[in-house]
């Protein structure tokens, strides 16, 4: 597990709802296009966390299309046991 990896994907989402948060709260006129992108933000963030967990230090530096792609998916509910 790249511990380090998943901190700083878990920090960046971390950010990314605390500000989407602070956004809705000071913005009456927030509206779903701006919770869509926050929220495409945050699950990012989370999904890289949760897919890249095993990846190498380099593996994540280089981050390919396809890595990029892959990562970013919602997992499926048996890996993180949902069913």
């Amino acid at each position: 597990m790249n511990r380090d990896a998943i901190l700083f994907h878990l920090r960046e989402a971390n950010e990314a709802l605390g500000q989407a948060i602070s956004d809705i709260e000071k913005d009456p006129d927030y509206d779903i296009g701006e919770f869509r992108v926050a929220m495409g933000h945050l699950y990012h963030h989370l999904n890289t966390a949760w897919h890249g967990r095993d990846a190498s230090d380099q593996r994540h530096r280089e981050c390919n299309r396809n890595d990029f792609d892959s990562w970013r998916k919602f997992p499926d509910e048996s890996d993180v046991f949902l069913e």
